[in-house]
């Protein structure tokens, strides 16, 4: 028994003798073609599925430099004059759009004419604005980098007048601009949009703008010169909800202006249409109004330019729902936002949310979320289509690849077996080539899966050894004995 008391080996007791040793290997044994064709396979499967894989990975990475599908997570928004209703509109998009992860930056301007400015000036920032229709006298709509996100609101167009200096047109007051030749009226900033729309309306009732005195003060300094007395009138277009226009409507000696020529502008000029004030909707204790007044509008609308990532004109289109769709004194619940423009083309979101409500996608999981795979899913779904039949052949095609580490070498012992039967079988040279198998079984590495299958290969080696060496053993002795 060997000194360090360890049992051993079975096989390493069998002498084999001097002469069948040589004292170096000599050639090894040649791997079958029908093996070296099934390595080949196996290798070519495995680069194809990596370079199917890569392909897939590269396509992807293309598609989303290509479609953009995360925007950036900031807007800037132009709205208006201070108090008035853009401001108060551009406030309630800010929690809508802050809780989708959207920072809204408002930007004050003069009005709708300053607004159309910004928007067509990229090195402004300006993104989205609210615009007032009838401003815009661009002519080639081809070439426009505008898109209409739709019609958000009316906006009529409000005069208030003094009653001292209405004295002698009767109790209800003037109701045709010309009655006000030579007053003192306020129109707004120059960057506004009631100044223009003032004066189409001057020119259509054959009245020279030098006949009135036009101020163009911006609209809060308008409202204290009227409220003091040193302006005999104030126009401005607005939504019934701004401050400005609540205020007027209930400050002492002023009064609004009846337009009963309403639909008669209706009909001269395609952006404006007639509305009527109810009457005592301002206040029912007091019945003020006394009767309807007839008022002419135009419509605000949410323009936005056309380079705006689409899914952040799909989250406005929806945060315009939220932030227009309630009833109001000159309109019914939901009638705002409209997928309507007279004035610019309609975002392609804008028309599909009007027509199939938000993405099917976005009522179940976040808008982020469901906005990447609505840009993405012309790329997703055929890699997904590519990606299946992948996912089901590499497992079997790993499986194969790892047993065929173990099942190559049968081969190899089953050539060496049938060379251990032959008359004239060179023992030594087999099993120098059994030493070289079992060495390089001996550094094979598997998964533990696969452990299982190695360790019956070893085994079966230490057969075709012991085989190896009982042939040499009687050969020695037959060639003893004779």
């Amino acid at each position: 028994m060997p000194s360090d008391g360890k049992q051993p080996d079975l096989l390493s007791v069998i002498v084999v003798p001097d002469g069948l040793r040589p004292p170096s290997p000599r050639a090894p044994l040649a791997r079958p073609l029908a093996l070296r064709w099934r390595d080949a396979l196996l290798q070519l499967s495995a680069w194809a599925s990596l370079a199917l894989a890569v392909a897939a990975v590269a396509a992807a990475w293309v598609a989303y430099r290509w479609l953009e599908p995360t925007p950036e997570r900031r807007i800037v928004m132009a709205s208006g004059p201070a108090q008035g209703a853009y401001e108060e509109f551009a406030r309630r998009y800010v929690p809508l759009l802050r809780a989708h992860g959207v920072e809204v930056e408002i930007r004050p301007t003069g009005g709708s004419a300053d607004n159309l400015r910004l928007l067509r000036d990229p090195a402004s920032g300006v993104q989205v604005a609210f615009v007032q229709g009838g401003v815009d006298e661009i002519v080639d709509r081809d070439s426009d980098t505008l898109q209409s996100l739709g019609t958000i609101a009316h906006e009529p167009l409000w005069v208030f007048y003094r009653e001292a200096s209405a004295r002698g047109f009767g109790p209800r007051g003037p109701n045709r601009v010309a009655q006000m030749a030579g007053w003192r009226v306020e129109v707004g900033p120059q960057g506004g949009g009631t100044a223009p729309l003032w004066r189409q309306i001057l020119a259509a009732n054959g009245v020279d703008p030098r006949a009135m005195r036009l101020e163009h003060r911006p609209t809060v300094f308008g409202v204290v010169e009227l409220v003091e007395g040193r302006a005999d009138a104030l126009a401005m277009v607005s939504a019934a909800d701004a401050p400005l226009v609540q205020y007027l409507l209930r400050a002492p000696g002023v009064r609004l202006m009846d337009f009963e020529q309403a639909q008669a502008y209706a009909r001269r000029f395609p952006f404006l249409h007639a509305l009527a004030l109810p009457r005592g909707v301002v206040d029912l204790a007091h019945d003020q109004p006394p009767h309807d007044l007839h008022l002419v509008a135009t419509s605000a609308s949410l323009v936005a330019r056309q380079d705006l990532h689409p899914a952040l004109v799909q989250l406005l289109v929806q945060a315009a729902r939220q932030a227009h769709g309630g009833a109001g004194w000159l309109h019914a619940p939901n009638e705002f936002p409209q997928a309507a423009s007279a004035e610019w083309p309609l975002a392609p979101e804008a028309e599909r949310f009007a027509r199939s409500g938000p993405p099917w996608l976005q009522r179940y999981f976040p808008f982020w979320f469901a906005s990447f795979v609505d840009r993405m899913w012309i790329v997703l779904l055929p890699l997904a289509a590519a990606l299946i039949p992948l996912s089901r052949v590499l497992p079997p095609l790993l499986a194969m690849r790892f047993r065929s580490r173990v099942y190559r070498w049968y081969a190899n012992l089953r050539e060496l077996e049938q060379a251990i039967e032959r008359p004239d079988a060179e023992f030594g040279r087999l099993h120098a080539e059994l030493d070289r198998i079992d060495a390089q079984i001996a550094r094979i590495g598997l998964p533990l899966a696969y452990t299982g299958e190695l360790y019956d290969l070893r085994s079966h080696v230490q057969l075709v050894r012991k085989r190896l060496l009982v042939r040499a053993s009687a050969q020695a002795a037959e060639t003893a004995a004779g």
